[in-house]
């Protein structure tokens, strides 16, 4: 199946479903297609936009956003909180503990400590990103 876009003589325009692109010169050269508004019989094809769909493995404009708003993100973290590796859990305990949120922290942490953590009402969130120290970046 084809579509075309067509125009009536009185610029009508419409949307038009063929077989094939022999069978819409076939009907139309039988005098078979009309204007569903006007029923002129003067018609030809109209300027179509071609259909192009993007190629899978291009990224998307919305996964750059989204990655421009990660490395936003981790420069921000960076910049405000103190890299403690392993240590996490304690420092994150012991900053808690002494009323002492000047400046947070980040590191690693199991996910049984990172629960322990929150059942003790100290609030910790994984980050989208691996810290510089643990990764090549």
């Amino acid at each position: 199946m084809i579509v075309y876009d067509l125009q009536c003589g009185h610029e009508h325009r419409f949307e038009a479903w063929f077989g094939s692109a022999a069978d819409y010169e076939a009907q139309l050269g039988r005098g078979l297609v009309s204007c569903p508004v006007c029923n002129d019989g003067r018609i030809e094809k109209a300027v179509m936009a071609p259909a192009v769909s993007a190629k899978s493995n291009q990224s998307t404009g919305t996964a750059r956003r989204h990655m421009q708003e990660i490395r936003k993100l981790r420069a921000e973290v960076e910049a405000r909180c103190d890299y403690v590796g392993n240590r996490f859990a304690e420092e994150a305990r012991r900053r808690h503990a002494e009323g002492n949120d000047s400046r947070g922290v980040f590191g690693e942490a199991t996910l049984e400590s990172a629960i322990a953590l929150l059942e003790d009402g100290i609030p910790v969130a994984p980050l989208p990103f691996r810290p510089r120290q643990t990764s090549d970046a």
